[in-house]
């Protein structure tokens, strides 16, 4: 599969706001509804760290298969290379960061 740069383009979001970019490192803020999803992908060098600002999200994972659900003040990184979902878990919109670094930003979407 060929990497997606503009990931804004792949999937719906409710708010998409970047607070911070420079080279090999990114702050964004997402707001996704109750059926809302950043669909399964992975970045071949950053990590992904969320922290939620409201609401409950559920990230679920691949190599190893894990399922974490995380609610206001909570945090989960993901590593380079390591496919992931990131779904609404409750029935509100839910806020979140997501940083994303070191290294040159991709969104490899996955079947």
């Amino acid at each position: 599969m060929q990497p997606i740069t503009d990931v804004s383009r792949s999937y719906e979001v409710e708010r998409r706001v970047h607070y911070a970019a420079r080279p090999g490192f990114r702050i964004a803020e997402l707001q996704i509804g109750p059926t809302q999803k950043i669909p399964w992908h992975y970045h071949s060098e950053v990590q992904d760290t969320f922290y939620v600002i409201d609401g409950t999200i559920r990230i679920s994972t691949r190599e190893p298969e894990e399922q974490v659900c995380l609610t206001a003040g909570q945090t989960y990184a993901v590593r380079p290379g390591r496919p992931h979902l990131v779904t609404n878990a409750g029935d509100t919109s839910a806020v979140f960061l997501v940083l994303q670094g070191i290294g040159t930003h991709d969104f490899v979407a996955l079947a």
